[in-house]
């Protein structure tokens, strides 16, 4: 542990934020060493954080009872977003095999996706799993356009999608194919909306750099897509949404919050660009940031609404 950081702070611009930490609380520094770090997910039952570093092909994992860091997995088939399942099991899109992947109880692995009518996905990116454990995932290119995350090779799908797993039968679903590089996915409190960011302005001029609102029907259909937010600071990555419908994303200065009718009322402060994060700890009250090549954390006041 690094403790406090020079850079690191909370940044209120709406008297909302003030509300979600307390004041002595302060950003720390738990890990560094990384190339390019992504993926966070908590597990309650072991109070430990698994996390990726996609170019050096591995998976770490932190021990938060002694604040030990390790490998959980190497290699790791280039991970990218993790989450955890209903049941308790390690879900991860793993950019070289190009597919989704369930890590059992016992450690094996069962491939979940791996193709989508007949032709292998781009590079699943990242997942969340819903409340009937449904599997959703977001597929842009980023893991084959080049051999930094994944190996370079050619595009088999005609775009990048939104795809649904179906948790019965296994039977994948295009769920939006209308976005341009789909990224971070999480849910709203009750599951009737579905927050999906896309970053398209990575690699084309005037390209999205927002996060997409749509809703959920109980059929589960998408429709009714709205601009959520748009980024302010580079691009929006990952994110998750506490209890009370706030959403808290990556950015390139650091963390940003948003309340549920859309506002951007505070930032975290991290001196990396930040990648994804998640909240955990016994309260899930501890907001795990994972930035370029370092993994941080901070105490809120607000509650992460799901493990993962």
């Amino acid at each position: 542990m690094f403790g406090e950081l020079e850079g690191t702070g909370f940044e209120v611009l709406d008297p909302r934020f003030a509300a979600c930490f307390v004041g002595h609380a302060r950003v720390e520094r738990l890990w560094s060493g990384g190339r390019w770090l992504e993926g966070p997910a908590w597990f309650g039952a072991g109070r430990y954080l698994v996390w990726s570093d996609i170019p050096n092909n591995r998976m770490m994992r932190l021990d938060e009872t002694d604040g030990s860091v390790s490998v959980f997995r190497a290699p790791s088939n280039n991970s990218n977003g993790n989450t955890v399942d209903t049941q308790g099991r390690l879900v991860t899109c793993e950019h070289l095999t190009r597919r989704v992947t369930r890590t059992e109880h016992d450690g094996s692995v069962t491939v979940i996706a791996d193709r989508f009518g007949g032709k292998r996905f781009n590079s699943p990116n990242d997942v969340v799993v819903a409340s009937d454990g449904g599997i959703w995932f977001t597929d842009p290119s980023y893991g084959i356009m080049h051999d930094y995350e994944g190996d370079y090779g050619e595009a088999e799908i005609d775009g990048c999608h939104v795809y649904r797993v179906d948790p019965l039968s296994g039977v994948v679903s295009k769920v939006a194919d209308d976005f341009d590089k789909p990224n971070g996915l999480a849910f709203s409190p009750d599951e009737s909306a579905l927050y999906i960011a896309d970053t398209g302005g990575t690699h084309r001029d005037e390209g999205p750099r927002h996060i997409r609102r749509l809703v959920l029907g109980t059929d589960g259909r998408l429709s009714g897509s709205t601009i959520f937010a748009e980024c302010t600071s580079g691009f929006f990555d990952g994110f998750r949404v506490d209890r009370a419908g706030r959403l808290w994303t990556s950015a390139a200065d650091g963390v940003h919050c948003y309340d549920p009718d859309g506002t951007l009322i505070g930032k975290i402060q991290i001196p990396e660009l930040v990648s994804n994060l998640t909240f955990g700890g016994p309260r899930r009250n501890r907001l795990f940031i994972t930035a370029t090549t370092s993994l941080y954390a901070v105490y809120v006041t607000a509650n992460g609404l799901r493990l993962g």
